[in-house]
C-alpha cells in the first residue's frame, strides 16, 4: 500500500464522518427545531458514528492495506463459546460459529492471499472443532497454522486442515485420541438407600447412567464409540498430516513439546511468528501485511484465561464434550 492510498482512506473516512454530521444536524436539529434539539444533538453524534465506521469499511475495502487475513481460535471449541464440562472457571472459549465466520469472510475478500490460523487451544467438542477444519480447508489460498501455548486434539484436528502447521519450542502440541468417562454411583446410591428404577424405550438407552453398573453389553457399545472417533480422528490427521495412520496411532495420545513434535512430524517447523510471516511471505513472493478477522458480533467469545487452558490440557486432556440429557457418559478429544 501506498502514500496515495493512505490519503486516499483517510479522505473517505473524514469525508464520510463529516457528511454524517451535516446530514444529522440537518434531520435532528434545523427541521425538528428547537425543542428537540438536545434529542437531536445526541441523534447526531449517533449519526457521526454510524457514518464514520460505514465510510470506515469502506476505505478497508476500496483501499485495502492488508493481503493476509489471520483468524484466532482461542480457549476451549465450543458451538457457542461456553465451557460446560470440568474446566474451572468457567471462561470463554473459542466460538466456532465466529471463527469459521472469520475465514469466509477472508476467503471472499479479493484482497486476501493467504491465511494464518492462529491456535492456542486444548481442543474442544468434535462438530464445532470439524467445522473450523473444513472452512480452513477449503480456503482458496496458502493457509499456515501456528501454535502458541497449547495446539492439542482438536486444536490439532484443526491444524491437520492447513497446509503447514508451526510452533514454538515450548508449545505443548499433540493428544490425538479420545477417552470416554462417567461417574459411577451405584455403591455410594446403595449405601444411602437411593435405587435406580429404569423407564426406558431402546436397550442402550440409559447406558451410562451413573446409578447403576454398566453391564458387559453396553461397556462394549460405549467402547465402540470411543473407538469411532479415534479411527475418525487418527484418519482426519493422517490424511491431513500426510502420515500414515500407523504413525499416528504410534504417539498413544501423548502431548509433546514443540521439539520433539517437530521430530516425529506433528509439527512442520520450529519458530516465531515473525518466522511465519517470513514463511507466508515467501509463499506469496511479496511482503506480506496482516490484518484480523474477527466476528462482527462481537469479542466476548474471545475472551479466555490462558493458565486454564494450559492446565486443561495437561491435566484433564483436551475435551469436547457431548453429553445426552438421558446420560452422563463423557467423549473427551
Amino acid at each position: 500500500m501506498n502514500g496515495d492510498d493512505d490519503l486516499a482512506r483517510l479522505g473517505v473516512v473524514v469525508g464520510g464522518g463529516l457528511l454524517a454530521a451535516v446530514l444529522g444536524i440537518v434531520v435532528f436539529v434545523v427541521v425538528p427545531g428547537s425543542l428537540v434539539d438536545l434529542l437531536g444533538l445526541l441523534l447526531t453524534i449517533g449519526v457521526v458514528l454510524l457514518g464514520t465506521r460505514a465510510a470506515g469499511d469502506f476505505a478497508d475495502s476500496a483501499f485495502p492495506d492488508y493481503n493476509v487475513a489471520e483468524v484466532a481460535v482461542e480457549g476451549p471449541i465450543t458451538r457457542d463459546g461456553s465451557t460446560p464440562g470440568p474446566i474451572p472457571g468457567g471462561a470463554l472459549g473459542a466460538t466456532a460459529d465466529d471463527v469459521v465466520e472469520g475465514i469466509e469472510r477472508a476467503d471472499e475478500d479479493d484482497a486476501v492471499d493467504a491465511l494464518l490460523v492462529k491456535l492456542d487451544t486444548p481442543g474442544g467438542q468434535v462438530v464445532p472443532s470439524d467445522d473450523i477444519r473444513r472452512a480452513a480447508a477449503d480456503f482458496d489460498g496458502p493457509t499456515v497454522a501456528y501454535a502458541t501455548d497449547v495446539c492439542a486434539s482438536g486444536g490439532y484436528w484443526i491444524a491437520s486442515g492447513c497446509d503447514e502447521l508451526w510452533a514454538r519450542r515450548g508449545s505443548i502440541v499433540g493428544s490425538i485420541g479420545v477417552i470416554g468417562s462417567r461417574v459411577n454411583l451405584a455403591d455410594l446410591a446403595e449405601d444411602l438407600g437411593v435405587s435406580y428404577e429404569r423407564f426406558a424405550a431402546g436397550k442402550y438407552k440409559d447406558a451410562g447412567m451413573p446409578l447403576k453398573e454398566l453391564s458387559e453389553d453396553e461397556r462394549e457399545y460405549l467402547q465402540g464409540i470411543i473407538d469411532g472417533f479415534y479411527d475418525d480422528f487418527v484418519e482426519r490427521v493422517a490424511e491431513g498430516r500426510d502420515m500414515e495412520p500407523e504413525a499416528v496411532r504410534e504417539t498413544e495420545a501423548r502431548v509433546y513439546l514443540g521439539d520433539d513434535a517437530h521430530e516425529l512430524g506433528l509439527v512442520d517447523s520450529i519458530g516465531t511468528r515473525d518466522d511465519v510471516e517470513d514463511r507466508v511471505e515467501g509463499l506469496l513472493d511479496t511482503e506480506v501485511s496482516v490484518r484480523e478477522f474477527e466476528s462482527k458480533k462481537g469479542l466476548a467469545a474471545r475472551l479466555r484465561g490462558g493458565a486454564t487452558a494450559v492446565a486443561y490440557a495437561a491435566g484433564a486432556g483436551v475435551a469436547s464434550v457431548l453429553v445426552d440429557d438421558e446420560q452422563d457418559f463423557r467423549l473427551r478429544l
